[in-house]
């Protein structure tokens, strides 16, 4: 018999949001993990919001959506309202019911930018972290640190002379702009788009972009995030993040640390001593002479680092064509920042599932 087209204007009957996920499911797994890491934070949630006044987003709902934002690659905080009007599959992620209505946009982003007073970012990714289920994956002895830049949101036509001179751009919205002949340095111009983004490459051959750097650190045994932070486009700034964020690896232990060829300094290689870290980079002996020498490169454990190292490059592949890493939305280091430190966050839960079924 042949089923008729009844179009109904609304759901009848009670609809499951739980029910309606396929068993099987990837976030089904994931879940579990964020409100785990969501209850180690709720201490810091009291903190930075106010016992009186208008309920605002909860900040778990909040932040399991900026993740299901950096999973599925959604450009923007609009197209994410959208998807949760009709998306059952994110409203069950969020925890938002059926009949819920969803938060207009310019809500969702003020409250978003609360966040950034706690630095929230940071303390989930310590969360996921923390996790009795997580900690025992995670090496205590073996890490890599590198960089990679982050595109700016400011065009090079906003990259302008600081003290006011320069031919002003054509008429029009997008006025044209010739650059021909003239120089230009981050002592002398700077954008007025997005004032911490620095002009900057990283290789020869390759073209300036107005550019945010981020960096991370992964432990050795497999490689997850331990460790994120956002510094401006300078040649030094690889080598003063990964000082940082190796200072703030726990314990007093011997560790070693991995890097490319742009670590080989003098002084990299003494801050890391002096941390009591063998420094495993990468030998730069190209016209000059390695800060690292045969006390350090002859044993096996150099070789094995230098090899793990790489698939640090995993992690900054993830975040830029899945995760929106590319070229980031967002205007200032505080903001590139927050956001590049959940989306390693993200990274770590998407291949968390896979390793805690391997463990079991």
């Amino acid at each position: 018999m042949r089923g008729r087209d009844h179009q109904r204007g609304h759901l009848s009957g009670y609809v499951n949001p739980e029910a309606m996920v396929p068993p099987d499911h990837p976030l089904r797994q994931i879940r579990p993990l964020v409100n785990a890491a969501l209850e180690r934070l709720s201490p810091e949630f009291d903190q930075i919001y106010s016992l009186t006044g208008r309920p605002s987003i909860p900040p778990e709902q909040l932040l399991r959506a900026l993740l299901l934002q950096a999973f599925f690659t959604i450009r923007s905080e609009r197209q994410l309202m959208e998807q949760l009007r009709y998306n059952i599959l994110f409203r069950w992620f969020v925890g938002l019911s059926i009949e819920a209505p969803v938060w207009d946009v310019t809500v969702f982003t003020k409250n978003r930018d609360r966040l950034l007073e706690g630095d929230i970012a940071h303390g989930f990714l310590r969360a996921i972290l923390a996790d009795p289920q997580v900690r025992h994956l995670l090496s205590n002895e073996h890490f890599s640190v590198d960089g990679t830049l982050i595109e700016a949101w400011a065009s090079m036509k906003s990259f302008r002379p600081k003290d006011g001179s320069g031919a002003p751009p054509g008429p029009g919205r997008n006025g044209e702009r010739d650059f021909h002949g003239e120089t230009r340095s981050n002592e002398t111009h700077a954008s007025s788009t997005d004032p911490d983004a620095r002009l900057y490459k990283k290789a020869e051959g390759q073209a300036a972009k107005l550019c945010h750097m981020g960096h991370v650190a992964i432990e050795n045994r497999h490689c997850l995030v331990v460790d994120a932070l956002t510094t401006l486009a300078t040649g030094t700034a690889e080598r003063e993040a990964g000082v940082e964020m190796v200072g703030a690896i726990p314990g007093r232990h011997r560790i070693t640390i991995g890097c490319d060829k742009a670590y080989d300094t003098q002084d990299f290689v003494a801050d890391m001593r002096s941390l009591g870290a063998t420094p495993h980079v990468t030998q730069n002996d190209k016209g000059r002479r390695s800060a690292i020498d045969g006390r350090t490169t002859r044993h096996a454990g150099y070789q094995v680092s230098l090899l793990v190292r790489k698939r640090i490059e995993a992690v900054f592949g993830w975040m830029k064509t899945i995760g929106g890493q590319r070229k980031t939305r967002f205007r200032g280091t505080p903001r590139v920042s927050w956001m590049f430190t959940l989306a390693a966050a993200a990274y770590d839960l998407i291949r968390l599932p896979k390793l805690l079924g391997a463990a079991a």
